[in-house]
């Protein structure tokens, strides 16, 4: 579930030099940016694709993040466009709540770049990643449950059922079991501690390129941060907070998430009744809700890869709202995952 809000490009000294939003050309010919229009970019970021809706047409741009250190970065960008760039520090499920702060009840594009920005995983400190030793962290709001909590809490079952739904990690159990048997010795704190642990537990890397602990440390942030309910809340938003003709772009890093959005399009554009095996197909048609935009969806050229190899995964899904009533939200039809809960014990363990 790896996922690129967008990348800064490194000089030969290590400083960022350019931001990179993932598929920008793409999503703007979705959106189509025009005067007066009003949009919602549901995870700023670093602002790659705010900054482009702004400099394409003299519209206005709600910009939400779950990330403090994000919008507080936005500033700088609000003040190049003053009256125009509304930020907002919170989860994109509530884009309408953040919309309607500003007058806005209804808007005319929306855009996802679904998962964890790259700013995040490149600052050690934020815990997201094995590649920089940090605290064990990975909170996009920098609040509630840690991913050490995760791993120094969960018992072993639910632990390694949470590895292999969200991580599609075949070694699950033996990864629980790994970390089961180091936290016995000591607390799990840290990045490098964790990753150390998962590789001995798996192996070396083989054949795979990617790094032992990818998978268990993809699938702790998607649990920490509850990013595929965050996925499936913010789409069922997005239907209800679009005007007639406006249009939502989806950028996905995964096939969980993909999946998600897939469906979610699926049912709104009337290919199917919105079923799947945890709620069966509807008899009862519901009108369609948008207008399929990318076909089987899109995905980033060869000169968009070679500048920025993160890019690699991802995949663009886009509609057009129609003029039918907005659905009720229901996650079920969407194939989300059941998932463990959260131990009664280690709610609000993290500060």
């Amino acid at each position: 579930m790896m996922a690129d809000r967008g990348t800064f490009n490194r000089g030969v000294a290590g400083g960022p030099i350019r931001h990179i939003p993932v598929m920008l050309h793409e999503v703007l010919d979705i959106l189509r940016p025009r005067d007066g229009a009003i949009y919602v970019d549901g995870t700023f970021g670093a602002g790659g694709y705010t900054r482009a809706l702004l400099e394409a047409a003299s519209c206005k741009v709600v910009a939400i993040d779950r990330d403090p250190d994000a919008i507080a970065a936005g500033m700088e960008l609000a003040r190049d466009f003053p009256g125009r760039l509304f930020l907002a520090n919170g989860c994109y499920s509530d884009m309408a709540v953040h919309a309607a702060a500003h007058g806005f009840d209804k808007v005319d594009g929306v855009a996802l770049d679904i998962g964890v920005s790259s700013m995040q995983i490149d600052e050690s400190e934020r815990g997201f990643s094995f590649s920089h030793d940090g605290p064990l962290d990975m909170r996009m709001a920098q609040s509630g449950v840690s991913a050490a909590d995760v791993v120094n809490h969960v018992e072993e079952r639910d632990l390694a059922d949470i590895i292999f739904i969200l991580g599609e990690e075949k070694r699950s159990r033996a990864v629980a079991r790994a970390i089961i048997a180091a936290r016995a010795e000591k607390p799990i704190e840290r990045t490098g501690q964790l990753a150390d642990i998962v590789s001995r537990a798996i192996g070396g890397r083989g054949k795979e390129k990617k790094h032992p602990a990818t998978r268990t440390f993809q699938a702790l942030r998607a649990y920490v941060n509850r990013e595929l309910e965050e996925l499936g809340e913010g789409l069922f938003a997005a239907e209800a907070l679009l005007a007639e003709g406006g249009r939502l772009a989806v950028v996905t890093f995964h096939s969980l998430e993909d999946r998600i959005v897939k469906r979610f399009f699926a049912a709104a554009t009337g290919k199917t009744g919105g079923g799947s095996r945890h709620l069966p197909e509807r008899s009862d048609k519901i009108a369609a809700t948008f207008i399929d935009l990318t076909r089987g969806g899109r995905e980033p050229g060869q000169d968009e890869l070679a500048q920025n190899p993160r890019a690699r995964s991802a995949r663009l899904r886009a509609g057009a709202r129609s003029a039918a009533p907005s659905r009720k939200l229901d996650l079920p039809a969407l194939g989300l995952p059941r998932l463990p809960a959260m131990p009664q014990h280690v709610q609000g363990v993290a500060q």
